[in-house]
């Protein structure tokens, strides 16, 4: 296991954060259109976008999640849920889709972009995210009417961040879940490392069934070409797993303490403990390739590949009371994830100049009093818009006149006085 620095030099230097130069500062919502989403038939939802804060009240399956996860379609990836396409869709419904409206702002320029994503009816081959047979297994992305080549172009000029009941158990789960949840963050920075990760799993599940249909009989140079690729894309993945973790953890050891404990992060992984112990990214993909290559007889024995970022696990350690996270209590571990999406919206602003839009799914709820207005002021002061749900609207008093209400109840939405 390797801590990361605090700042981590960077391997790649002056590896660009996007390939855009991204001159705004806040994102907003302005309007919402959701069809054969989830429980949602249609359903169309405008904002005033004059506050920073939007609260979405009801009981418990309302809907209020799925809103949520339609806005975070507005990001690269598989959404909040990371639900495959066809699990998406209402029952009985069509292809499900999304229709976002973004005004992108600062002091200066303000811009409205529409944005819409959703099932392909018509499959087409070589869909980067999904190899899955299934038919409407490929999601298609518009940029302003513009068709995407992919869905990495939603990370481009603005990003999106969450939090969700289900990310509550990230400490005390198996590393797969941590290592989803580092990836999320690192999207933020680096849009392009979801096509990274999806090349990869995609080209070591093309290995592994060669190996497990001819073992050690198969082709040798198809072998040998699957594993150079595999090298390419994994270096790629760790490098930038390395260079985020690096610029997150010097921001966090620049905050002041405050109500939500600063963490310690450390990898558990090969080729990222290579990167940060000073192998060159050139060398390791020779040196990963290699590996791979005496490995196939181990792997075609067990049918998986045996060493690769599909295994990294990122630890995190409580800094104050130097207490691994999967030991500390529950409202610890709470408040050491809220402080990792609150310094990972922080460091956006840094090296962006733009705060991510922030969906909170019943985050309020397990937050004692003061912790909970502690909360609300830093996402408040981030700039950019923020959702929050909760079934109890006492919950969200403080918010009164700083925030849009909306009541969710029978799969309708609709604004409510406060």
């Amino acid at each position: 296991m390797t801590k990361v620095p605090q700042p981590f030099d960077s391997i790649t230097a002056h590896r660009p954060v996007s390939e855009h130069t991204n001159p705004y500062e806040r994102v907003f919502v302005s309007r919402l259109m959701m069809t054969d989403f989830r429980s949602y038939h249609q359903s169309q939802l405008e904002l005033v976008g004059k506050q920073p804060m939007v609260v979405l009240t009801g009981n418990n399956g309302a809907g209020k999640t799925n809103v949520l996860e339609a806005i975070s379609y507005g990001a690269p990836g598989r959404g909040l849920r990371g639900a495959s396409l066809g699990d998406v869709g209402r029952a009985g419904g069509g292809p499900w889709s999304v229709a976002l409206q973004l005004n992108l702002k600062n002091s200066e320029i303000a811009e409205t972009v529409k944005v819409g994503t959703g099932q392909d009816p018509a499959r087409a081959a070589n869909d980067p995210e999904d190899d899955s047979s299934k038919p409407m297994q490929r999601r298609i992305v518009r940029i302003d009417g513009q068709t995407a080549s992919n869905t990495s172009a939603l990370g481009d000029r603005w990003s999106i961040s969450w939090l969700t009941p289900q990310m509550d158990r990230l400490f005390i789960e198996g590393p797969s879940s941590r290592r989803r949840f580092l990836d999320r963050l690192v999207l933020c920075l680096f849009p392009d490392h979801s096509r990274q990760i999806s090349a990869y799993e995609r080209t070591m599940r093309d290995r592994n069934r060669l190996l497990s249909e001819q073992g050690l009989s198969a082709d040798g140079a198809w072998l040998s070409a699957l594993e150079a690729r595999m090298a390419e894309h994994a270096v790629a993945v760790a490098v930038a797993r390395l260079e985020f973790a690096g610029q997150i953890a010097g921001q966090i050891e620049a905050t002041q303490d405050g109500p939500f404990p600063k963490a310690e992060l450390a990898f558990d992984g090969w080729l990222e403990n290579a990167l940060a112990d000073g192998a060159r990214p050139v060398d390791l993909e020779t040196h990963y390739r290699d590996r791979l290559a005496s490995e196939r007889r181990q792997d075609a024995r067990s049918g998986r590949t045996s060493t690769g970022v599909h295994k990294t696990d990122f630890i995190v350690t409580h800094a104050g009371k130097n207490m691994r996270a999967d030991l500390c209590s529950t409202g610890e571990q709470k408040a050491l994830l809220i402080g990792l999406i609150l310094a990972n919206a922080r460091l956006q602003i840094v090296l962006k100049g733009q705060a991510p839009l922030m969906l909170m799914d019943e985050v309020a709820a397990h937050l004692d009093a003061d912790r909970r207005a502690a909360l609300f002021e830093e996402l408040a002061a981030l700039g950019s818009q923020c959702w929050l749900t909760g079934t109890d609207r006492n919950l969200f008093k403080s918010l009164m006149g700083k925030a849009e209400f909306f009541e969710v109840a029978n799969g309708v939405i609709q604004p409510c006085a406060v």
